[in-house]
Order: structure tokens, then C-alpha cells, then sequence
């Protein structure tokens, strides 16, 4: 009996201790993927470029080649992201609020949703364990390189803003090299997992084609 009961125990023990390990490996796979840009002494006008692009404060609305593309865009984005994010004003939010940094800041806004779900799976108060903060996992250290130390990161569009103008910046330092412009948002340069992990985010949840117009038909450009 004693031989039975000591059996069924370590058992137990052994599951926990898979349950366990199983959860740990779901926790640091999470935080290997979060955001984590290294310090870079910037040129003066690079940081004066950058310090601009984080201070406009242009209301977020979006811009689509037409008011029915908007909708269109919107709804089936939302759609796409009600499971993460049951509340459909802020789910909305954050969508205009992620079309129109990204549209400013010269990136496709597919890109920047791919990036948002592998870096913090659309979680806004998300920390990695190098301390990068919110929606696009950025490092505290670019508040006070850019001369804004009280900007909060966890605030919807002030992440995205620091996340989009941070991408952009190392796009332009890799001259368009999406691949190593990833690598560096994430700390991982050279390095193919995350590059692709974006990519692929990209491409199977928030592909999107605009629409086609039919012959003759014309668009204007809406707010």
C-alpha cells in the first residue's frame, strides 16, 4: 500500500514539475522575443531629428485613400484583434492610433501590428526582463536620450510613437535593410529568429490588400 502511495506521489511530483518547466520555457520564450535596442551615442542632428519626430502632438487620425477603405480597414483589424482585446473603443484606439504612427513614420502598418504581437502580444503594460515597456517594448533609456524623460511609456500613443520613430531610425541606418533594422529594434542583429518571427506575424495575421477600384471610379483622400 505504502509502495503504491509513494508511486502515485512522485507521479504527482513529476507533473507538477513538467506542468512547471513547461510554463517557465512559455515565459522565457516570451521574453526573448521583447524589445531590447542598445544605447547608441546618436549625432547631434540625428537626435534633434528624432527628438522632433516624438514631440508632434498631430491628432492620431488615420489617413486612408477613402472613407469605405477606412471602415473596411478598421473593421476587419478589429475583428482580427478582439480575442486580445475584448474592449472594442480601445481596440479601435489603438488601431488609428497604430495606422497613423506608422503611415508617419514611413512603415506599413501590418509590419508595425506583426511586431506589436511577437514583442508583447498587444499586452500594454507588458516589461521584458531588460525593461523595455509596453505595446512596442521600448528601453527607458530613449526618453532621456531624446530629452524627454517624463514621457510615459505605457501611454497608447506615446509607445507607439517611440516604437515607430525607433524603427525608423534603424531603418535608415541600415538604408532600408528591414532584416538588420529588426535585429537591432530587438537587440539580436544578425541573428534570424526574430526577424522572421515578425515577418511571419506579419504575413498570417495582418496581411491586408487595399481594394481595387473599378474603372473610372476615383478616390478621395479622407481623414
Amino acid at each position: 500500500m505504502q509502495t503504491r502511495r509513494a508511486s502515485s506521489d512522485l507521479r504527482t511530483i513529476r507533473r507538477g514539475l513538467c506542468c512547471l518547466g513547461a510554463a517557465l520555457a512559455l515565459l522565457l520564450a516570451g521574453q526573448a522575443h521583447a524589445g531590447n535596442q542598445q544605447y547608441e551615442p546618436l549625432a547631434a542632428s540625428v537626435q534633434a531629428a528624432l527628438q522632433a519626430a516624438v514631440s508632434d502632438a498631430a491628432s492620431p487620425e488615420p489617413i486612408f485613400a477613402s472613407e469605405a477603405e477606412k471602415q473596411r480597414w478598421i473593421g476587419e483589424m478589429s475583428a482580427r484583434l478582439a480575442r486580445r482585446i475584448p474592449n472594442e473603443d480601445y481596440r479601435i484606439d489603438l488601431l488609428k492610433t497604430v495606422h497613423y504612427e506608422a503611415t508617419r513614420a514611413g512603415l506599413d502598418p501590418q509590419l508595425v501590428l506583426g511586431l506589436v504581437q511577437v514583442e508583447s502580444n498587444f499586452r500594454k503594460y507588458a516589461v521584458s526582463s531588460a525593461g523595455a515597456r509596453g505595446f512596442m517594448q521600448v528601453m527607458p533609456f530613449w526618453t532621456k536620450l531624446l530629452g524627454r524623460p517624463d514621457d510615459n511609456l505605457f501611454h497608447l500613443r506615446t509607445n507607439l510613437r517611440y516604437g515607430c520613430t525607433i524603427l525608423r531610425h534603424y531603418l535608415d541606418v541600415e538604408k532600408g535593410n528591414l532584416f538588420r533594422a529588426l535585429g537591432r529594434y530587438n537587440g539580436s542583429l544578425g541573428k534570424a529568429e526574430y526577424p522572421n518571427l515578425v515577418r511571419a506575424a506579419w504575413e498570417r495575421s495582418w496581411s491586408w490588400q487595399p481594394q481595387r477600384l473599378a474603372a473610372g471610379e476615383t478616390r478621395q483622400r479622407t481623414n
